[in-house]
């Protein structure tokens, strides 16, 4: 077989083995909330989630090919196989240790930070697009803010709304609702976290010369709609204990915000092409939602454990990235 194509294969089954790993990692996020308020069962916010996923990574490439584009060439990079190999196994790494010390990190700053630190190790610092780099930073960085703010608005327009209502009636009725947000906001993650395997694929796929565009070739969107898909499918339960109890305690009603003002943040930005970590927006959502609550009711030292993993992900994908690139290097 030839060694390129070899090389190739070996890269999506790694962009599949990441897709399915972030299905249990991030995808634990967009149902912790109707979890914890036992608006579903366990099982059954999980099939609901697998499913909503796997609808919303069939639905739009934008994401993907901004992914594939906007932060290296992979027409002009040197050595782009082994950069693109290097990023995923560096994403990959970060994610299984996150996932097993139960901190809701960003698969999106681990994938972007990792492309980045492979990609300098290969080509130096003039390899990174920076104008499309820094536009998906921009994005990684804001868009927590938002729902943090749009949050704290909608749980204060309910607060206000429903003051004068029975509170386990109205608790009951959300209950009810929280199934509807919860199916939203499984099917606006996989909108936007899918893709990013979707544009890793492609970019092997042009790095390789077996693909000439950004267009995103239909059996990828499926595999990478499966791959999340089953990933969702067996759970993620010590990121679904860490956000949907660590954070604060969450009531339905609670609970509906966040999801409706995480779910508006992530399609929005699916909506103009750009990344955005679901993990950072859908926790910084339930921070902002507590903090309209109750300010003395959201524990602050899991949100600080939290914000620093954040802050580091990035920096420490990127390092990680660079050292497997040199190592692969040596060998390929």
């Amino acid at each position: 077989m030839d060694s390129v194509l070899l090389i190739t294969i070996i890269i999506v089954f790694l962009a599949l083995t990441f897709d399915f790993i972030n299905g249990f990692h991030d995808t634990a996020n967009a149902i912790a909330t109707s979890v914890s308020t036992k608006a579903l069962r366990p099982r059954v916010a999980i099939l609901l989630a697998a499913v909503m996923n796997f609808i919303g990574a069939l639905t739009f490439t934008g994401v993907a090919q901004t992914i594939t584009k906007d932060i290296v060439n992979p027409f002009t990079l040197g050595n782009g196989t082994t950069v693109i190999m290097a990023a995923l196994i560096s994403s990959i790494a970060w994610n299984l240790i996150t996932w097993y010390f139960g901190i809701p990190s960003s698969s999106s700053h681990a994938l972007i930070g990792s492309i980045a630190g492979a990609a300098i190790m290969s080509a130096g610092f003039h390899s990174i697009k920076y104008g499309g780099f820094l536009k998906i930073i921009e994005a990684l960085i804001v868009s927590p803010l938002i729902a943090f703010a749009l949050g704290f608005i909608i749980y204060t327009i309910f607060k206000l709304s429903f003051k004068n209502l029975n509170l386990p009636k109205t608790n009951k009725r959300f209950r009810y609702i929280q199934i509807a947000t919860a199916a939203l906001q499984s099917y606006t993650h996989g909108t936007n976290d899918a893709q990013k395997s979707m544009g890793i694929i492609t970019m092997a796929l042009m790095a390789s010369g077996l693909h000439k565009t950004t267009d995103i070739p239909f059996w990828v969107q499926v595999s990478c709609a499966t791959a999340m898909a089953l990933g969702t499918s067996i759970g993620g339960w010590k990121i679904i204990k860490t956000v949907g109890g660590k954070i604060m305690k969450i009531r339905p009603v609670n609970g509906v915000a966040a999801d409706l003002s995480s779910a508006i943040i992530i399609f929005g930005a699916t909506y103009i092409h750009l990344p955005v970590s679901t993990t950072h927006v859908i926790s910084s959502s339930i921070l902002g939602v507590g903090t309209s609550h109750r300010v003395k009711g959201v524990k602050w030292d899991t949100a600080q454990r939290m914000i620093v993993t954040w802050v580091i992900t990035l920096p420490i994908s990127a390092l990680l990235a660079a050292m497997i690139y040199f190592i692969l290097n040596l060998f390929m």
